[in-house]
């Protein structure tokens, strides 16, 4: 078995005998174990003797042809601001080491349960999801798939969950995706992440960064594993794919913003990847979107991330700030200075937004863009402030205006075998989930050639 299959070839092969559940949980608790792994920077919590637990139970299942999916038994991580019951969540901090412990698993946790998916345990994250970098300062740092003897950032908010996946430790992964927490470590670690509208997936039993910007979403090894998370995130019937023929697919580049300042190894990539599209009949269109200006000016005062955000840690920084990461608590404490006033003027300029930039984009079928603006930086490099404030808005600036539309959008994997990996973003407006996987699918594989 290859050390990152996809769960289409998992669940063929627990179908079939070749594999177990109870193998496949003993194969990612031996990778989250061994000691020259990243496993103990990746995982917060294991849940060894529960995991292995219910891998028995699924493999009983499934000899009594009673299997509640076909992916029953294959492990997945859960990122650690997600409630699991019996479980405290800490969200990557140390503030919250004595709080009470969930008394019921979060919603999206519960579904992925239900579906038979083994729960490994919880993976590292950037304290509060507070940066797309996924520096951690209480518990290490899990370094990126990428040229790992030096040492490169997995990037954030979800690195464990994108550590996991790419070291085989999982085979899906749940996140959190606010201004690209999802897509900046999928294109950090070479592998596929996944921002789906908002509104489709509940947030409840997870601790908020914004609940304005907030999705949870899935990150794995292909388009067609994210899509099958996705749906049981949602839960909504599991469907086979229809990947698109990129023959005839409209693509939008946006040219405003989101090509600016990026590094040569990502605009390369990128520019290698739109030929391959257009050499296999995609009509790609390059677009100003000067929307994209506005979000400069909404943001300006830390936008809803430090106002939302603000008010649900402002009691815990007065009792605790001093465990918090300083990187995080001061772009907390922003929100401290935002007005009722300047919040209602926020939800007011985002509807427009939202509404003349839908009207733009309309005649596409997706925008595409690369996922971040740099290549995954060295941890060493950012252990000044400035740099890393720099390297952290250069992976947060072009996810972040897709959350800010209120969109979907998805990051693959478009750097060849041994390059750099280098993410292109392929996104929509909100309630176009459907359409963006069946585009992915069709692309997938082009893309890198």
């Amino acid at each position: 078995m290859p050390d990152n299959p996809t769960l289409a070839a998992l669940a063929t092969d627990l179908a079939s005998g070749a594999t177990s559940a109870r193998k496949l949980v003993e194969q990612c608790l031996a990778k989250i174990a061994d000691p020259a792994g990243e496993g103990q920077r990746t995982f917060i919590h294991v849940d060894k003797d529960a995991a292995l637990a219910a891998a028995d139970a699924m493999d009983r299942l499934r000899k009594a042809n009673a299997a509640p999916s076909p992916y029953a038994g294959i492990p997945v991580s859960i990122k650690d601001l997600f409630d699991i019951k019996g479980q405290v969540s800490r969200a990557g901090s140390r503030a919250l080491d004595d709080s009470a412990a969930a008394e019921a698993d979060a919603p999206v946790v519960a579904r992925l349960k239900r579906a038979g998916f083994i729960v490994i345990g919880r993976t590292n994250m950037t304290e509060f999801a507070y940066s797309g970098i996924g520096i951690n300062p209480h518990y290490g740092t899990p370094k990126s798939a990428w040229n790992r003897s030096v040492g490169h950032v997995p990037g954030g908010s979800s690195s464990g969950a994108a550590v996991s996946i790419a070291d085989g430790m999982a085979f899906g992964a749940l996140g959190t995706d606010t201004g690209g927490s999802c897509r900046i470590p999928a294109a950090f670690n070479g592998i596929v992440g996944y921002k789906p509208t908002q509104r489709r997936i509940p947030l409840d039993g997870g601790v908020p960064l914004s609940f304005t910007l907030d999705s949870y979403g899935p990150l794995a090894n292909s388009v067609a594993c994210c899509a099958v998370l996705d749906a049981v995130l949602a839960d909504e019937p599991i469907r086979p794919l229809t990947p698109r023929p990129v023959k005839g697919m409209r693509l939008a580049v946006p040219t405003t913003i989101a090509l600016d300042d990026l590094d040569d190894a990502v605009a390369k990539t990128f520019e290698r990847a739109l030929t391959a599209l257009s050499r296999a009949g995609a009509a790609i269109e390059r677009i100003e979107v000067p929307e994209f200006l506005d979000i400069g000016v909404m943001n300006a005062k830390g936008g809803f991330a430090a106002a939302e955000s603000y008010a649900w840690h402002r009691f815990l920084l007065a009792s605790k700030g001093d465990v918090y990461d300083p990187r995080v608590s001061v772009r907390i404490q922003r929100g401290e200075r935002f007005l009722a006033a300047d919040y209602i003027d926020l939800f007011n300029a985002r509807r427009s937004f939202i509404a003349r930039t839908e009207q733009r984009i309309s005649l596409f079928d997706a925008l595409v863009m690369p996922t971040t603006a740099n290549t995954p930086p060295t941890i060493a490099s950012l252990a000044d402030d400035k740099a890393f404030a720099v390297e952290n808005l250069r992976a947060l600036r072009n996810p972040t205006l897709i959350n800010v539309l209120d969109g979907c959008a998805i990051s693959l994997p478009a750097h060849r075998e041994g390059e750099v990996p280098v993410g292109l973003m392929l996104a929509a407006a909100g309630g176009s989930d459907r359409r963006i996987f069946d585009l992915a699918a069709g692309m997938e594989d082009i893309i890198r050639v």
